[in-house]
């Protein structure tokens, strides 16, 4: 009898240029239900490649999850977002908007660009990290995932 492969962390790559949310959402990831696997692109360019497996990304894991900041520098989320939902092998990929605006007009662009879910980032600590957790108990203990980002 062969032993039952233990399943593949979850991936997340998350798209984020703010060094200390990095430690926060990492640290409110951390003992998520589920086991998991963060990659950062502290930039919009940066995320697309890696998304794609272009140059020293080409051996990237597909993500399970994006979270996806707005405000990046070389390219910024909005179009991250437009040039992920336009791509047939990417579309699929749920991405959660995380960014501090709450502006109402960066909340229509999101939804129009087919973000998955769009969440604005507490200034508090604690509220940063239960919005993380949420997240996470969300997307990996009550969502339904695509298989193709799974296995693909």
């Amino acid at each position: 009898m062969s032993a039952q492969a233990e399943p593949r962390p979850v991936e997340i790559l998350l798209v984020e240029d703010n060094p200390g949310d990095v430690v926060l959402i990492r640290e409110g990831l951390r003992g998520a239900r589920a086991a998991t696997h963060v990659s950062v692109a502290t930039n919009g360019e940066a995320a697309l490649s890696r998304l794609r497996r272009q140059g020293e990304f080409a051996d990237a894991p597909r993500p399970d999850l994006i979270l996806l900041d707005l405000n990046l520098p070389r390219l910024g989320g909005r179009e991250v977002l437009a040039a992920i939902k336009s791509d047939e092998r990417l579309r699929r990929i749920p991405v959660v908007v995380l960014t501090s605006s709450q502006a109402e007009s960066d909340i229509a662009a999101g939804y129009d660009l087919h973000a998955n879910c769009y969440v604005s980032k507490p200034t508090d600590l604690e509220e940063f990290l239960r919005v993380v957790k949420g997240i996470e108990e969300f997307w990996l203990g009550v969502a339904q995932l695509p298989g193709e980002a799974r296995h693909g």
